[in-house]
C-alpha cells in the first residue's frame, strides 16, 4: 500500500460513513445543474428524491433518471403552489428527511440606470422562493433526523460589479438559513449552508458571460466565461452536498478556498475592491443596454415579469 492509499485508508476510519440510502429528499430547481445532478447521485447512492421546478420536460427526463421519481412543476414564487406541490410531494415520499433550497435565477444588473424589475424579480426567485419552500417544508422535517440544506453562495460574502441582485439575494438566504437553524432548534432538525462559487453550470455561462461582465472582467481563457476565481468543476460540489445531507452539517463549500474566503470576507472584499478600481465604467454602459437574459426563460417567469411592467 502506497503512502496516498494509506491517508486515504485512515481518513476512511476516522469519518462516519455517507449514508444517504433510505432518506426521503426533495430538491428545488432540479431540472438541470446543480439540482438535477444532485439528484442522480443521491438516487444512486439509495435515497428517495422528489423533484420540482419549471422546466417540465427536463423534469420528467431528470425524474425517469432516477427511478421514475416523484415530480411536479412548481413556480417557487408562487407561495400557493410552493405549499401545494411540496405537501403532494411527501405524500408520495411517505414523509420527508430533507429538503434542498436549490432554485434560482441569476442576470446582471447596473444598479444605477438599470432595469429595476431585474432586482425585483431576483427577489422573487432567490429569496421570496427559499421563504416559501422552507415554511412549506418546514412542518415536514421538523422532527430529530430532519434537515434542511439551502444553497447560497459566495456572492453572500463578496460582491462584484453587475452581481449587485445577484449578491443581495443570496445574503437574504444566508440570513434566512442561519435564522431558521435557530428556529428549528428546539424540534432536532438542522440547517445546512451551502456557499459555492463559479461552478460549471449554467448559472454562471448564461447568467453572467456577457458582454459587460468580459468588458470589467476580462475574456475567459480561451474565449471561455469571464469570471474573477475561474470556473470550478460541478462533482466536488455536489459530493459536498452529499455529505452535508448524510452528516447534516451546518456548512459546505466548493471549492474548498471558498472556506477561508468566508472567514476572512472583509480583507477579500478589499482586495476585489482593489483589483477592480479601474475600468468598471465601460462595463456599466454595456450592461445598461445589453439584452442578457436570465439563466433560463420560462413561460412562468416571463409572465411575472409582465405584471411587473
Amino acid at each position: 500500500m502506497n503512502a496516498s492509499s494509506a491517508r486515504r485508508l485512515r481518513r476512511g476510519l476516522f469519518r462516519p460513513a455517507l449514508r444517504v440510502a433510505g432518506k426521503r429528499i426533495l430538491i428545488t430547481g432540479a431540472a438541470r445543474g446543480i439540482g438535477a445532478q444532485l439528484a442522480r447521485q443521491l438516487h444512486a447512492h439509495g435515497a428517495r428524491v422528489a423533484l420540482l421546478g419549471i422546466e417540465a420536460e427536463l423534469l420528467a427526463e431528470v425524474a425517469a433518471e432516477c427511478g421514475d421519481a416523484p415530480w411536479r412543476y412548481c413556480d417557487i414564487g408562487d407561495p400557493e403552489q410552493v405549499e401545494r406541490v411540496v405537501d403532494s410531494l411527501t405524500h408520495e415520499l411517505g414523509g420527508l428527511d430533507a429538503v434542498v433550497a436549490n432554485a434560482g435565477i441569476a442576470k446582471q444588473l447596473s444598479l444605477i440606470g438599470g432595469d429595476p424589475r431585474v432586482l425585483e424579480e431576483t427577489l422573487a426567485v432567490n429569496v421570496l422562493g427559499v421563504y416559501y419552500t422552507l415554511r412549506a417544508a418546514g412542518p415536514h422535517i421538523a422532527h430529530p433526523n430532519g434537515y434542511a440544506l439551502i444553497v447560497t453562495s459566495l456572492a453572500a460574502a463578496v460582491h462584484l460589479p453587475l452581481a449587485g441582485a445577484y449578491s443581495a439575494s443570496k445574503a437574504a438566504v444566508e440570513a434566512l438559513g442561519q435564522t431558521l437553524r435557530i428556529e428549528l432548534r428546539h424540534t432536532g432538525a438542522k440547517v445546512g449552508l451551502a456557499y459555492f462559487a463559479e461552478l460549471d453550470t449554467d448559472m454562471t455561462s448564461r447568467g453572467f458571460d456577457t458582454e459587460a461582465a468580459r468588458s470589467i472582467l476580462g475574456h475567459g481563457k480561451g474565449g471561455g466565461t469571464s469570471t474573477i476565481s475561474g470556473i470550478a468543476p460541478l462533482g466536488p460540489a455536489i459530493d459536498g452536498m452529499e455529505r452535508a445531507l448524510a452528516r447534516r452539517s451546518r456548512r459546505t463549500v466548493s471549492p474548498y478556498w471558498v472556506g477561508l474566503v468566508l472567514w476572512c470576507r472583509p480583507i477579500a472584499q478589499r482586495v476585489i475592491d482593489y483589483s477592480l478600481r479601474h475600468g468598471v465604467e465601460p462595463g456599466l454602459e454595456i450592461a445598461r443596454t445589453e439584452r442578457a437574459g436570465f439563466t433560463t426563460d420560462q413561460p412562468a417567469r416571463e409572465r411575472r415579469m409582465r405584471k411587473l411592467a
